[in-house]
């Protein structure tokens, strides 16, 4: 079956939002939602997420589940908002238990910051399915950017959050606590063992040099033939030794302190302090 699927893109984090729907019916899932954040005030808001709500709404639709591709590092994710308004199941892969222990270290958690992933719905692992109405999807385990990210391969669809981009742009940062370019090489020819005619969507696009407008539905066929940094065949060697490289030049995400905090509890703010607040924190020289 071939789902249907709207994009909502977020300007302020390059971010794309899909909601799946069966084409047959009207059951949907919501895959990497946007909560809106201000770093400078540390106010949040909605109105990512509301317009997602209002097109669900609009078209009748009952949700079904709302995925998470991976820990994002660079927006907060407003699956629980999402869930209080229109219902549906919070998902992610179940090695979200890896990345909660190493980041539950790096901001000094201690004991009440549950490392289980009891915080989401469901725990997906390599080889799982689940259903959109009679729409049916199924898991890859595809790491490399993190350790939890997952591939969902829904009809004839992919939704590879963050592993690949569009051709011009190439492939996700392996520098992260966790990620690996070995790993990623590995991910990526996973993905394109599908068939040629699959659509990929991704999770993020930032418009490559020469290209006018943003763009997040691409192909197997054409990811095989032009992705920049793992196209046209490129050996593992090659690619471990491009991503390394360009990786060493990067700066860290601008909202990664309060994405991880967030998104590591399902969306949820870290439980309030005794005058009612929520607080961030920041590790100084930790990442």
């Amino acid at each position: 079956m071939s789902p249907d699927v709207k994009a909502f893109f977020d300007t302020a984090t390059n971010t794309i939002t899909y909601v799946v729907r069966d084409p047959a019916g009207t059951h949907c899932a919501v895959i990497d939602s946007v909560l809106d954040f201000d770093y400078a005030s540390g106010r949040t808001d909605t109105r990512s997420a509301d317009a997602v709500i209002d097109w669900v709404k609009a078209e009748g639709l009952v949700v079904d589940w709302i995925l998470e591709t991976h820990v994002h590092a660079d927006h907060l994710s407003a699956a629980p908002y999402i869930q209080e308004r229109v219902g549906g199941k919070i998902g992610i892969g179940d090695r979200i238990t890896v990345v909660q222990e190493t980041f539950g270290k790096v901001f000094n958690e201690g004991t009440r910051f549950q490392r289980d992933g009891s915080q989401f719905d469901q725990l997906f692992k390599e080889g799982d399915s689940f259903h959109i109405g009679q729409l049916r999807g199924d898991v890859l385990h595809t790491p490399g950017h993190t350790p939890a990210c997952l591939t969902y391969v829904i009809g004839d669809t992919a939704f590879v959050g963050d592993t690949l981009f569009m051709p011009d742009f190439g492939t996700a940062r392996c520098d992260f606590p966790g990620g690996s370019a070995e790993t990623m090489f590995e991910s990526v020819q996973k993905i394109l063992s599908l068939p040629d005619t699959t659509r990929i969507f991704v999770g993020h696009d930032y418009k490559a040099p020469g290209r006018d407008e943003f763009a997040w539905e691409t192909t197997v066929a054409e990811e095989k033939a032009r992705n920049v940094h793992i196209g046209g065949g490129r050996s593992k060697a090659d690619f471990v030794e491009m991503r390394q490289a360009r990786d060493a030049t990067l700066a860290m995400p601008r909202l990664i302190v309060p994405s991880l905090q967030v998104n590591m509890r399902a969306g949820q703010m870290p439980e309030p302090d005794d005058n009612g607040v929520s607080y961030l924190k920041v590790p100084v020289n930790g990442l």
